[in-house]
C-alpha cells in the first residue's frame, strides 16, 4: 500500500542532457507497483453495477438479492450517498456520482458492491434488480437541438447555459474577425469540405484503479491513479460530505492516462464504499468496464470554407465545429475553446468567421485526449490546404509556407503570437528529409516481405495494386491552461546532508503518467542546486496543487516551480554561507555565486567551500507557488482575447503503401519536424514526438469507439477496438528545433500534444496522394477505400 519512492539517480544528467528515467529500471524489470497491484490487510472489493441502456427512466432498484448473498458487506445506490451534494464534474457539476431518475448513457454508474472476493461482489452486482423505461436517445445535432428533442439537463444554471441557443448545447464559442465576406470576394479560388471525426480512445495500458482507506478521523485515504490529485479531492469530498482535509490523496503508478484519468471514475466509488463499511476497499476495472469508465475524444463534424488568391494567398476562413460531448460536460467547454481559437491553423488568415460548439448527446461522454480539441480541427482545415494547393496547381507545402504564421503574427483571436512560430522551417526540414526507398517489400526472386506490405503478416498481397502515396501537414497547440484559467504549480525543495553528502528533495503533486516528468525534476534540481543526488517524493495532496498532467503544461509549470524554489533554497544556502563564511572570506559577497558540483563557488569558477559544510546538520527548505503570465477568457460573442500563454508547432511528412484492390493501408515512414523551445532532456523529447505520432497514426486508420443509433458502444475491448502495435509502428525520424520562448521557463516549449495533430493528417493526405479519393473521414476505412 506503501507509496512508491524514486531512488537517487547519481547519472549527473542536467537540464539539455539525457537522463534515464529514475522509475525506468523498475518498470522495465516488472517491479514497479502500479495503483492496480496495491494491497491491503483485510481490504474488500468493489464492483460498479452499469446501466445497459442508453437513456432510460430509473423505475425501480431491489439490491435485496445481492444483500444476501455471502461476502457481500455493502450494496450502496444513489439514495444511500451520505451528502446533499451528489454531482460532481470538472467544469459542470453535472455528473452524479450514482445514476438517480435516469441514465444518460450506455455503461452509466447505477450501483455498488462491496465484498470479500472479485467475483464475489461482481456476482452479487449482477444479482441488482433495475427495473428501466427506455427514453427517446439523442445521438446527433440534429436529434439533439430538434422541437421535441428531450432535455438531457433541465435546470441549467452553470456560467454556459446563458449563451446557448439550446439547453442541449455544453458551450458555444464564436471567432469573428475582419470581413470574411468582402475577403471572399477577392477570392479567385473557393474550396468547402465537410469533415467528420470518430471517437478515439486513449487506451492507456493501465486500467483504472485505486485503494480506499478509512481512517480514524472519518476521512479517508485514497491512493488513485490519475492525473490530478487535487482536482479529484475539490470533486470528491463534497460528495462525500467531508471537508477536503478529511480526503487525503497520494498518487499510484500510473499505467498511461492522455486525458482519460482527468475526469473521476471509481474514486467516489472506492470511497463510499470504504467509509461504509469502514474496511479498505480496493477498485480494479477490466478492459470492458475501462471503456465505459474514462471519456474519450469528441467526435466531431466539422464543415470549412477557404478561399486563396491566385498567388496562393489565403484570403479568408470560414468554418463550423459541433464536437459531441456525450452525456455529460467534463472538460467539453475548454475543448470548444481550443477548437475554435485555433481551428484557422497555423496560417495567417486575417478574415474569419467561426463556430464551435459542443453538444450534450446520450452518447459516451466525451473529455479531454492528446490534442485536445486542436486534433479534430486540424484534420479538416489541413485537407483544405491540399484541396487549395490542387485547385491552384501549387506545390501543397508551399501553399502552406506561404501562408505560414511567425512571430508577430496575429491570431484570429486578436492574439499576438510573440514566440518564435517556425511554420515554414519546419515544413522546410521535414519535406528536406530523405525519403525512403520504393518497394521495400521486395527481398528478390520474385518474392515479398509480407510484413512490409499493407495487411502485414495477414498475407492478403504480395505487392498486386500497392500504390505508394506522400502526404504533408502542420499544425497548431496550445500549452497550458487557457482562457484566464488560474494555472499555477506548487513545488517543495529540501537540500540536506545524507551520508557526508548534499542530497535534494523534490515534493509536488505532479501526476507521473509515463510522460518523464520525475525525470526533468531530478534535472531542474541537480541544475539549480549543484548535487548529483535528488529523489523525487510521493506526489500527495500534502503539498500544494500541482495542476493536472495535461495540456503539455507540466514540465513549463511544474518545472517552473521546481525551478523557481530551487532558487530560493540556493539564497538560502548562500545566505547561510555567508553568515557563517563571509567574514573569513570576502569573496562570499561577490554577486554570482552559484552551487556546482557540490560546491559553492564564484562566476569565475573559484571554489568557496564544499555545500555539505555550509549546510551542516541543518537542512534548507522552500515551499512556494509559481505561474506563468495569465491568460483571459475569449468573447463570447466575437472570440477575441489573449487566451493562451504559448503556442507549440509540429509538421509531419507521411509515406503510406495503399493495397487499392483490398483498401489496406500500411504508413511506411511517419517524418516529424518539431520546435521544442528547449529540449530539457532530448532523448526524452524525441520519445514525446514519436508517441504522439503513433496515436495520430491511429486516428488515421484505425482507432474509433463504434457507437450504434442506439448510443450504445460496440467494440468495449483491445480486441475490437484497434490500436498500432510496432507492427503498425513506421520508421520515425525526427528532427529537433529549439527556438527558445524568452516567456517561458529555460526557453522550454511543451512538446507531447503538438504531434497527434499533423500526423493523422499526413497519413490522410498521402493515402489520398495514393488512391486520388476525397477522404473527408478519419479514421479511413477499407471500404472507404474500395466500392464494396
Amino acid at each position: 500500500m506503501t507509496a512508491q519512492t524514486f531512488r537517487p539517480s547519481r547519472t549527473g544528467g542536467r537540464i539539455g542532457e539525457d537522463a534515464p528515467r529514475p522509475d525506468g529500471t523498475l518498470k522495465v524489470t516488472g517491479e514497479f507497483a502500479y495503483s492496480s497491484d496495491m494491497w491491503h490487510e483485510d481490504m474488500l472489493w468493489g464492483c460498479t453495477l452499469r446501466s445497459p441502456h442508453a437513456h432510460a427512466e430509473i423505475v425501480s432498484v431491489d439490491v435485496s438479492e445481492a444483500l444476501r448473498q455471502a461476502g457481500v458487506h455493502a450494496v450502496l445506490t444513489h439514495d444511500d450517498l451520505p451528502a446533499a451534494t451528489k454531482n460532481y464534474g470538472l467544469e459542470i457539476k453535472d455528473t452524479p456520482a450514482l445514476a438517480h431518475g435516469r441514465v444518460r448513457h450506455h455503461g452509466e454508474p447505477v450501483a455498488l458492491v462491496a465484498a470479500d472476493h472479485p467475483e464475489t461482489a461482481r456476482r452479487a452486482a449482477a444479482k441488482i434488480r433495475v427495473e428501466y423505461r427506455e427514453l427517446p436517445v439523442v445521438h446527433d445535432e440534429e436529434s439533439a437541438v430538434a422541437e421535441d428533442a428531450p432535455v438531457l439537463h433541465e435546470g441549467r444554471t452553470d456560467d454556459h447555459a446563458a449563451h446557448v441557443p439550446h439547453p442541449n448545447i455544453v458551450h458555444r464559442q464564436p471567432v469573428v474577425r475582419g470581413d470574411a465576406d468582402a475577403a471572399a470576394e477577392r477570392a479567385d479560388v473557393i474550396v468547402s469540405g465537410e469533415y467528420e471525426v470518430g471517437m478515439q480512445d486513449q487506451a492507456f495500458l493501465g486500467p483504472e484503479s485505486g485503494l480506499a482507506v478509512p481512517a480514524e478521523d472519518g476521512g479517508v485515504d485514497l491512493y488513485i491513479a490519475t492525473q490530478w490529485l487535487h482536482s479529484d479531492r475539490k470533486q470528491i469530498a463534497p460528495v462525500l460530505g467531508l471537508p477536503e482535509e478529511k480526503v487525503r490523496m497520494t498518487l499510484s503508478g500510473v499505467g498511461g492516462a492522455f486525458g482519460g484519468r482527468e475526469d473521476l471514475s471509481m474514486q467516489i466509488h472506492a470511497c463510499l464504499l470504504a467509509l461504509r463499511t469502514g474496511k479498505p476497499v480496493k477498485m480494479v476495472y477490466n478492459r470492458f468496464e475501462s471503456f465505459f469508465g474514462h471519456v474519450h475524444r469528441h467526435p466531431a463534424r466539422l464543415r470549412y470554407e477557404h478561399g486563396a488568391t491566385r498567388d496562393g494567398k489565403l484570403t479568408h476562413m470560414r468554418c463550423r465545429i459541433v464536437l459531441d460531448g456525450g452525456a455529460y460536460a467534463s472538460a467539453s467547454p475548454a475543448v470548444v475553446g481550443n477548437a475554435a481559437s485555433l481551428s484557422a491553423g497555423p496560417y495567417v488568415i486575417d478574415d474569419v468567421e467561426i463556430e464551435a460548439l459542443a453538444l450534450y448527446t446520450n452518447n459516451p461522454p466525451c473529455g479531454a485526449m492528446r490534442g485536445f480539441g486542436a486534433v479534430q480541427a486540424c484534420f479538416a482545415y489541413e485537407a483544405q490546404m491540399d484541396r487549395l494547393a490542387a485547385e491552384l496547381g501549387m506545390d501543397p507545402v508551399e501553399l502552406r509556407r506561404r501562408n505560414a504564421m511567425s512571430q508577430g503574427t496575429v491570431m484570429p483571436t486578436g492574439q499576438e503570437v510573440d514566440s518564435p512560430a517556425p511554420v515554414a522551417e519546419i515544413l522546410r526540414r521535414v519535406k528536406a528529409l530523405p525519403l525512403p526507398p520504393e518497394r521495400q517489400w521486395e527481398t528478390g526472386g520474385g518474392d515479398a516481405d509480407v510484413r512490409a506490405l499493407p495487411g502485414g503478416l495477414s498475407n492478403t498481397t504480395h505487392g498486386e495494386g500497392v500504390v505508394r502515396g506522400v502526404g504533408y501537414a502542420v499544425g497548431i497547440k496550445n500549452v497550458g491552461f487557457s482562457e484566464g484559467f488560474d494555472d499555477y504549480s506548487t513545488a517543495r525543495v529540501r537540500l540536506e546532508v545524507v551520508g557526508g553528502e548534499p542530497v535534494a528533495l523534490v515534493h509536488t503533486a505532479a501526476a507521473e503518467v509515463g510522460q518523464g516528468g520525475v525525470t526533468v525534476h531530478q534535472q531542474i534540481a541537480r541544475t539549480e542546486l549543484g548535487v548529483t543526488q535528488v529523489t523525487i517524493h510521493p506526489a500527495d495532496t500534502t503539498v500544494g496543487s500541482a495542476g493536472s498532467t495535461s495540456a503539455s503544461r507540466q514540465t513549463y509549470v511544474t518545472g517552473g516551480a521546481v525551478k523557481h524554489v530551487c532558487e530560493l533554497v540556493r539564497e538560502k544556502v548562500l545566505e547561510r554561507g555567508r553568515a557563517r563564511f563571509g567574514t573569513f572570506h570576502p569573496a562570499w559577497q561577490r554577486a554570482g555565486l552559484r552551487l556546482e558540483g557540490g560546491k559553492v563557488v564564484t562566476d569565475g569558477g573559484e571554489v568557496l567551500a564544499p555545500l555539505a559544510e555550509v549546510l551542516g546538520d541543518e537542512p534548507v527548505e522552500a515551499t512556494d507557488e509559481w505561474r506563468h503570465r495569465p491568460t483571459e477568457p475569449f468573447d463570447l460573442r466575437t472570440g477575441q482575447g489573449f487566451g493562451h500563454v504559448q503556442y507549440s508547432f509540429a509538421a509531419h511528412r507521411a509515406v503510406v503503401e495503399v493495397d487499392t484492390e483490398l483498401g489496406l493501408v500500411k504508413v511506411v515512414e511517419l517524418a516529424c519536424a518539431q520546435d521544442v523551445g528547449r529540449a530539457m532532456n532530448p532523448d526524452a523529447v524525441v520519445g514525446q514526438i514519436q508517441g504522439g505520432s503513433v496515436q495520430g497514426l491511429g486516428l488515421a486508420v484505425m482507432e474509433e469507439i463504434v457507437v450504434d443509433p442506439e448510443a450504445k458502444v460496440r467494440n468495449p475491448s483491445f480486441t475490437d477496438y484497434l490500436i498500432p502495435t510496432v507492427l503498425d509502428t513506421p520508421t520515425m525520424p525526427v528532427d529537433v528545433l529549439e527556438l527558445a520562448d524568452e516567456h517561458a521557463p529555460y526557453g522550454l516549449r511543451g512538446a507531447g500534444e503538438a504531434p497527434t495533430l499533423s500526423s493523422t493528417p499526413a497519413v490522410m493526405a498521402a493515402v489520398r496522394a495514393a488512391t486520388g479519393l476525397a477522404l473527408r473521414r478519419v479514421p479511413v476505412r477499407p471500404e472507404h477505400i474500395v466500392e464494396v
